[in-house]
């Protein structure tokens, strides 16, 4: 079983919007290589089932899930193509609910502090911040003094290597990252430059901090 995301250090997830499976494992390769654990494959993607049931096969020591989750039909076929993970930008209780009775980790996406209580409420112990650029890290450090310590929560949104360290410093459990890391005309060493930069930025935040 792939491994969950931890709650003990800062996690990754790489945003692989629009990837195509002719293409994913490869490129899932070089995230890996590069420190990714963690990689999401939106559903509004070419063939985002395949693409998860590609990745899932070929690795047993990472997390592949999907992103845009809109539905808990889509929660079932996630976990039908391997996927273990699911991630939303809204917060929609069915969606939480349907992923913790299918055993797999759920991180719907918030943005007020009532959103967030109401995801905590389905169940839910990870939130998304989103869009985090539109809010910023001092929204996170006003919420964080009223959610539970438990509660991980993940800026995605606009957020690059120089973003790192003010969003650990108020307390991200973890990041998101899509175009700044992923798009389908990046090339591989394209891809592999931005990825080792963003895992940089997070060791030296790290310790800094």
């Amino acid at each position: 079983m792939a491994p969950r995301i931890s709650a003990d250090e800062p996690v990754l997830i790489a945003i692989l919007r629009g990837v195509s499976p002719l293409h994913v494992v490869a490129i899932g390769n070089v995230l890996y290589d590069a420190g990714f654990r963690t990689l999401e494959v939106p559903l509004n993607s070419p063939d985002p089932y395949a693409s998860i049931e590609k990745l899932a096969a070929h690795r047993s020591d990472w997390t592949i899930g999907a992103g845009t989750v809109l539905s808990a039909e889509e929660v079932r076929r996630t976990r039908d193509a391997g996927g273990r993970l699911v991630l939303a930008p809204n917060c929609d209780a069915a969606v939480i609910r349907r992923a913790l009775e299918l055993d797999l980790q759920v991180i719907p996406g918030i943005a007020t502090a009532s959103e967030a209580f109401q995801a905590l409420a389905a169940g839910a112990r990870q939130l998304k911040l989103f869009p985090a650029s539109t809010y910023g890290p001092r929204h996170l450090g006003a919420l964080s003094a009223v959610l539970p310590s438990s509660a991980g929560v993940f800026p995605v949104g606009g957020i690059g290597a120089r973003d790192i360290a003010p969003w650990l410093a108020v307390g991200a459990a973890g990041f998101g990252f899509g175009s700044e890391l992923f798009r389908p005309d990046y090339s591989v060493s394209d891809i592999a430059r931005r990825a080792g930069e963003l895992v940089q930025a997070l060791r030296d935040a790290r310790n800094t901090t």
